[in-house]
């Protein structure tokens, strides 16, 4: 069983590599079959983490998938497998398909039996198709399409093109991002990345909600990460940021906190440049104030006082969870004008920690939970990013 399935996965990496993209449906099926699977398809989530789209292949196609209340969406939450009886006989069983530290999808099968030699190879067919599907769409726009739902203003096709994968999970790190409104975002962005034993993460809100407004935020980012891979410090690079946008966008400014988390020690740095406050969750509780220093003006602003950067510092315990977000998300009201406010953004957080869910997940909800409390249509940008400093607990699988 076992030499079957490496040929299976060999034959399957061999077929691969000439084959273009709308072929890997049917090269998955083919090494599932090899394996005596009857069925095999691969479902990528969407673009806003709502449903599970079949690539094109199989016939008859099946339909998507709501991420909520079904069993396939259950394996791509929990990063799960995920076993349950089959129409007419035998069993299904679905395959979180993982790039590491992100969720791409579920991989659906469908055999007689499953024994441990075929559940080993079906975990190692998901992580290759997996490899392949990220190589494969790298250079094609068919997955992309698939994924989408709606049409992408110009403005939120140039951010998603800068901004770097939801989830970073290191050792002693895990940060995750959320945000929307996906096709229509004007000036909102993230970013995260390991440096040596650092982790840098960034937030940003540019002014307006234009193609401009896109730019400016597009360009701070790449500001921010050529200042951070140039060696300069927090400081510097905010300082960075500041005298691109004053010289390239002196009509404009954008809001940010760019942070700096030391590993070994969790000793934090930050610098806030006119944004909202993050917040600290120790021992599932808010710590008030834990953030709070004088204000700043945005980036574009600062350079124009000739004063330097605050840099903040401040020490976190094991467990601790920051968060970084833009007004958007406390600022979003219901039909009725009700705010969704900071009670319900940090209560929600803490039931779900308390409740032992992974932190990407619950900003997979929490946004979804922000868009149904505005009638599934913001009128501003709303970003989160959260990480968790967890020494000695090792990368767990987003």
């Amino acid at each position: 069983m076992a030499q079957a399935g490496y040929r299976a996965l060999d034959a399957l990496m061999f077929d691969a590599e000439a084959g273009a993209p709308e072929d890997v449906p049917l090269l998955a099926a083919k090494a599932a079959s090899r394996m005596g699977l009857a069925e095999a398809t691969i479902y990528l989530a969407d673009v806003q983490q709502d449903r599970l789209v079949p690539l094109p292949g199989a016939q008859p196609e099946p339909p998507a998938l709501p991420i909520d209340g079904t069993l396939a969406g259950w394996c791509y939450r929990t990063s799960s497998v995920q076993t349950t009886e089959a129409e007419p006989t035998g069993l299904r069983v679905w395959i979180p398909m993982l790039d590491g530290v992100e969720r791409v999808g579920v991989l659906g099968l469908r055999g007689d039996r499953l024994d441990a030699p075929r559940l080993r190879f079906c975990r190692s067919l998901a992580t290759l198709l997996t490899m392949i599907v990220l190589t494969k769409g790298s250079h094609s726009d068919n997955y992309t399409r698939l994924q989408r739902s709606a049409p992408m203003r110009l403005s939120a096709e140039l951010l998603w093109a800068f901004l770097p994968p939801r989830t970073l999970n290191a050792r002693d790190v895990l940060c995750t991002a959320a945000l929307e409104p996906a096709y229509e975002m004007g000036g909102d962005s993230f970013d995260h990345a390991l440096v040596g034993s650092r982790m840098h993460a960034t937030v940003l809100d540019a002014m307006g909600h234009d193609l401009r407004a896109g730019l400016t935020s597009a360009v701070a980012l790449a500001g921010g990460r050529n200042a951070r891979r140039s060696g300069l410090g927090l400081g510097e690079l905010a300082e960075s940021v500041d005298e691109i946008l004053a010289a390239e966008f002196p009509t404009r400014y954008c809001t940010g906190v760019f942070v700096q988390l030391d590993l070994p020690t969790g000793e934090l740095e930050w610098v806030n440049c006119g944004h909202p406050v993050p917040l600290l969750i120790r021992g599932l509780r808010l710590v008030p104030g834990a953030f709070d220093r004088a204000p700043e003006l945005p980036l574009g602003f600062g350079a124009l006082t000739g004063q330097r950067r605050a840099v903040h510092r401040l020490s976190l315990r094991p467990g601790d969870r920051v968060l970084l977000y833009t007004d958007g998300v406390t600022d979003a009201r219901s039909s009725s004008g009700e705010r969704f406010g900071l009670k319900n953004f940090t209560e929600f957080i803490i039931r779900a920690t308390a409740a032992g869910e992974p932190a990407y997940e619950t900003l997979r909800r929490l946004i979804h939970a922000l868009l149904a409390h505005h009638d599934d249509r913001l009128t501003d940008d709303a970003t989160i990013v959260l990480f968790e400093w967890r020494p000695e607990r090792g990368a767990q699988t987003s």
